[in-house]
């Protein structure tokens, strides 16, 4: 592990940080700067929000109950948002390509980092989080 304390523990400031990740993800069709194209797209909008909410509830389920299998989706529904423009046919779409791109990074980011500072906690260790 790391010699700084700071990245050695899980801590829920990274679960909140997940929770406004997510809340950015659901937004995302509607930021500013936005091709009006979005709106021919109802499925990409519909894939955002359900994204959006996931990375959420699974940052709330953190918060609550940590465990290993939260942070493994976590990665896993962040590399979908970075696939989901090319996968779903709307990476031509501008700055939403470039949302999803980073907001996916930062979601994939934040698990690895859970997920390592976690690693050798066993389950006793995982239910004391945020206590």
């Amino acid at each position: 592990m790391s010699d700084f304390g700071f990245l050695n523990t899980h801590r829920t400031w990274e679960d909140w940080c997940g929770m406004l990740l997510g809340a950015l993800i659901v937004a995302s069709p509607w930021f500013p700067i936005q091709d009006p194209a979005i709106a021919g797209h109802p499925t990409a909008i519909l894939n955002t929000v359900a994204i959006g909410l996931v990375v959420f509830g699974i940052s709330q389920l953190e918060y609550v109950a940590l465990q290993r299998w939260q942070e493994v989706t976590t990665i896993l529904v962040g590399l979908w948002l970075i696939a989901s423009p090319y996968a779903l046919g709307y990476s031509a779409d501008g700055f939403l390509r470039i949302y999803h791109t980073s907001l996916g990074a930062a979601v994939v980011l934040l698990g690895i980092l859970q997920l390592w500072q976690d690693w050798d906690l066993n389950d006793q260790d995982m239910l004391k989080h945020g206590r």
